[in-house]
Protein backbone atom coordinates (compact mmCIF):
# COMPACT_ATOMS: atom_id res chain seq x y z
CA UNK A 1 0.00 0.00 0.00
CA UNK A 2 2.80 2.39 0.93
CA UNK A 3 4.57 1.57 -2.32
CA UNK A 4 1.41 2.41 -4.24
CA UNK A 5 1.15 5.80 -2.54
CA UNK A 6 4.80 6.53 -3.21
CA UNK A 7 4.31 5.49 -6.82
CA UNK A 8 1.32 7.83 -7.23
CA UNK A 9 3.20 10.73 -5.66
CA UNK A 10 6.20 10.05 -7.89
CA UNK A 11 3.95 9.80 -10.93
CA UNK A 12 2.26 13.11 -10.09
CA UNK A 13 5.66 14.71 -9.54
CA UNK A 14 6.78 13.57 -12.97
CA UNK A 15 3.60 14.92 -14.53
CA UNK A 16 4.15 18.26 -12.83
CA UNK A 17 7.71 18.39 -14.12
CA UNK A 18 6.49 17.62 -17.61
CA UNK A 19 3.51 19.95 -17.86
CA UNK A 20 3.95 22.79 -15.38
CA UNK A 21 6.98 24.31 -17.13
CA UNK A 22 5.01 24.43 -20.37
CA UNK A 23 2.11 26.10 -18.57
CA UNK A 24 4.41 28.61 -16.93
CA UNK A 25 6.14 29.26 -20.25
CA UNK A 26 2.76 29.77 -21.90
CA UNK A 27 1.74 32.26 -19.22
CA UNK A 28 5.07 34.05 -19.54
CA UNK A 29 4.67 34.33 -23.31
CA UNK A 30 1.20 35.78 -22.83
CA UNK A 31 2.52 38.30 -20.33
CA UNK A 32 5.29 39.29 -22.72
CA UNK A 33 2.72 39.80 -25.46
CA UNK A 34 0.72 42.01 -23.13
CA UNK A 35 3.77 44.11 -22.29
CA UNK A 36 4.24 47.73 -23.31
CA UNK A 37 7.10 49.61 -24.85
CA UNK A 38 8.61 52.38 -22.80
CA UNK A 39 11.64 54.61 -22.51
CA UNK A 40 14.56 53.48 -20.38
CA UNK A 41 17.61 55.00 -18.74
CA UNK A 42 20.84 53.43 -17.56
CA UNK A 43 21.59 53.98 -13.89
CA UNK A 44 24.49 52.24 -12.14
CA UNK A 45 24.81 49.74 -15.02
CA UNK A 46 21.14 48.84 -14.67
CA UNK A 47 18.35 49.50 -17.16
CA UNK A 48 15.46 51.32 -15.51
CA UNK A 49 12.11 51.67 -17.32
CA UNK A 50 10.68 55.18 -17.54
CA UNK A 51 6.97 55.89 -17.88
CA UNK A 52 5.58 59.38 -18.55
CA UNK A 53 2.20 59.84 -16.88
CA UNK A 54 -0.49 62.31 -17.84
CA UNK A 55 -0.50 65.50 -15.83
CA UNK A 56 -2.98 65.52 -12.97
CA UNK A 57 -4.19 68.77 -11.46
CA UNK A 58 -4.65 68.80 -7.70
CA UNK A 59 -6.65 71.62 -6.19
CA UNK A 60 -8.19 72.34 -2.83
CA UNK A 61 -11.35 74.20 -1.99
CA UNK A 62 -10.88 77.83 -1.06
CA UNK A 63 -11.31 78.55 2.63
CA UNK A 64 -12.73 81.96 3.46
CA UNK A 65 -12.33 83.62 6.83
CA UNK A 66 -14.86 86.32 6.08
CA UNK A 67 -17.93 86.83 3.92
CA UNK A 68 -16.09 89.62 2.12
CA UNK A 69 -13.38 87.20 0.98
CA UNK A 70 -16.02 84.81 -0.34
CA UNK A 71 -17.70 87.63 -2.26
CA UNK A 72 -14.32 88.64 -3.71
CA UNK A 73 -13.71 85.05 -4.85
CA UNK A 74 -17.16 84.95 -6.47
CA UNK A 75 -16.43 88.16 -8.40
CA UNK A 76 -12.99 86.94 -9.49
CA UNK A 77 -14.46 83.67 -10.81
CA UNK A 78 -17.12 85.53 -12.76
CA UNK A 79 -14.64 88.04 -14.20
CA UNK A 80 -12.15 85.36 -15.23
CA UNK A 81 -14.84 83.34 -16.97
CA UNK A 82 -15.94 86.52 -18.77
CA UNK A 83 -12.56 87.71 -20.07
CA UNK A 84 -10.38 84.58 -20.27
CA UNK A 85 -11.54 83.72 -23.83
CA UNK A 86 -10.56 87.23 -24.96
CA UNK A 87 -7.11 86.83 -23.42
CA UNK A 88 -6.56 83.52 -25.23
CA UNK A 89 -7.67 84.93 -28.60
CA UNK A 90 -5.67 88.13 -28.18
CA UNK A 91 -2.60 86.13 -27.19
CA UNK A 92 -2.87 83.97 -30.31
CA UNK A 93 -3.15 87.02 -32.54
CA UNK A 94 -0.27 88.86 -30.88
CA UNK A 95 2.02 85.85 -31.19
CA UNK A 96 1.08 85.58 -34.86
CA UNK A 97 1.87 89.29 -35.35
CA UNK A 98 5.27 88.84 -33.70
CA UNK A 99 6.17 85.99 -36.06
CA UNK A 100 5.21 88.03 -39.12
CA UNK A 101 6.80 91.21 -37.80
CA UNK A 102 10.13 89.44 -37.30
CA UNK A 103 10.27 88.84 -41.05
CA UNK A 104 9.87 92.55 -41.92
CA UNK A 105 13.12 94.51 -41.91
CA UNK A 106 12.05 97.79 -43.52
CA UNK A 107 10.97 100.25 -40.80
CA UNK A 108 8.21 101.90 -42.87
CA UNK A 109 6.74 98.50 -43.72
CA UNK A 110 6.88 97.51 -40.05
CA UNK A 111 4.91 100.63 -39.08
CA UNK A 112 2.37 99.96 -41.82
CA UNK A 113 2.02 96.37 -40.66
CA UNK A 114 1.51 97.46 -37.04
CA UNK A 115 -1.29 99.80 -38.15
CA UNK A 116 -2.96 96.85 -39.85
CA UNK A 117 -2.54 94.81 -36.67
CA UNK A 118 -4.17 97.54 -34.60
CA UNK A 119 -7.15 97.74 -36.95
CA UNK A 120 -7.48 93.97 -36.85
CA UNK A 121 -7.52 93.95 -33.05
CA UNK A 122 -10.06 96.78 -32.94
CA UNK A 123 -12.33 94.97 -35.38
CA UNK A 124 -12.05 91.74 -33.41
CA UNK A 125 -12.43 92.98 -29.84
CA UNK A 126 -13.50 96.64 -29.60
CA UNK A 127 -17.27 96.15 -29.38
CA UNK A 128 -17.04 93.35 -26.83
CA UNK A 129 -14.44 95.09 -24.65
CA UNK A 130 -16.47 98.29 -24.42
CA UNK A 131 -18.93 96.46 -22.20
CA UNK A 132 -16.34 95.34 -19.63
CA UNK A 133 -16.28 96.78 -16.13
CA UNK A 134 -13.15 98.33 -14.63
CA UNK A 135 -12.45 95.19 -12.58
CA UNK A 136 -12.93 92.97 -15.64
CA UNK A 137 -10.51 95.18 -17.59
CA UNK A 138 -7.98 94.79 -14.78
CA UNK A 139 -8.29 91.00 -14.89
CA UNK A 140 -8.02 91.00 -18.69
CA UNK A 141 -4.76 92.96 -18.58
CA UNK A 142 -3.34 90.49 -16.07
CA UNK A 143 -4.41 87.54 -18.21
CA UNK A 144 -2.91 89.02 -21.37
CA UNK A 145 0.38 89.36 -19.50
CA UNK A 146 0.02 85.76 -18.31
CA UNK A 147 -0.53 84.45 -21.83
CA UNK A 148 1.92 86.62 -23.79
CA UNK A 149 4.59 87.61 -21.29
CA UNK A 150 3.96 91.25 -22.26
CA UNK A 151 2.17 93.95 -20.32
CA UNK A 152 -0.63 95.81 -22.07
CA UNK A 153 1.54 98.93 -21.81
CA UNK A 154 4.29 97.21 -23.83
CA UNK A 155 1.75 96.02 -26.41
CA UNK A 156 0.26 99.51 -26.89
CA UNK A 157 3.78 100.95 -27.09
CA UNK A 158 4.64 98.53 -29.90
CA UNK A 159 1.44 99.24 -31.81
CA UNK A 160 1.00 102.97 -31.26
CA UNK A 161 4.27 104.31 -29.86
CA UNK A 162 5.51 105.62 -26.53
CA UNK A 163 3.33 108.74 -26.42
CA UNK A 164 0.08 106.84 -26.92
CA UNK A 165 1.14 104.20 -24.39
CA UNK A 166 1.92 106.86 -21.79
CA UNK A 167 -1.40 108.62 -22.44
CA UNK A 168 -3.42 105.42 -22.04
CA UNK A 169 -1.45 104.48 -18.94
CA UNK A 170 -2.34 107.84 -17.37
CA UNK A 171 -5.99 107.27 -18.19
CA UNK A 172 -5.86 103.73 -16.78
CA UNK A 173 -4.36 104.96 -13.50
CA UNK A 174 -7.19 107.48 -13.14
CA UNK A 175 -9.64 104.56 -13.21
CA UNK A 176 -7.65 102.47 -10.75
CA UNK A 177 -5.88 100.28 -13.30
CA UNK A 178 -2.25 99.85 -14.30
CA UNK A 179 -1.26 98.82 -17.81
CA UNK A 180 2.22 97.92 -16.55
CA UNK A 181 0.89 95.41 -14.02
CA UNK A 182 2.40 91.94 -14.31
CA UNK A 183 0.75 88.64 -13.50
CA UNK A 184 1.83 87.03 -10.24
CA UNK A 185 0.14 83.65 -9.71
CA UNK A 186 2.00 82.93 -6.48
CA UNK A 187 1.01 86.06 -4.58
CA UNK A 188 -1.54 88.68 -5.58
CA UNK A 189 -3.21 86.74 -8.40
CA UNK A 190 -3.76 83.43 -6.59
CA UNK A 191 -7.55 83.70 -6.94
CA UNK A 192 -7.28 84.39 -10.65
CA UNK A 193 -5.06 81.34 -11.14
CA UNK A 194 -7.47 79.11 -9.22
CA UNK A 195 -10.39 80.48 -11.24
CA UNK A 196 -8.54 79.72 -14.49
CA UNK A 197 -8.04 76.13 -13.35
CA UNK A 198 -11.80 75.81 -12.72
CA UNK A 199 -12.67 77.25 -16.14
CA UNK A 200 -10.15 75.05 -17.98
CA UNK A 201 -11.48 71.90 -16.27
CA UNK A 202 -15.05 72.90 -17.06
CA UNK A 203 -15.98 73.04 -13.37
CA UNK A 204 -17.26 76.60 -13.63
Amino acid sequence: MLKAVIYKVSFLSVLSLLFIPNYVRSQTDQNEQRGVRCYAVIENNDTVPVFYLDEVGVTTNMVFKTKRMYEQWTRVKYNVKKVYPYAILASAKLKQYDILLAKIEDEDKRKAFLRVCEKDLRHEFEDELKGLSVSQGRVLMKLINRETGKTTYAIVKELRGSFQAAMWQTLAVLFGNNMKAEYNAAVEDVMIEKAIALVERGDF
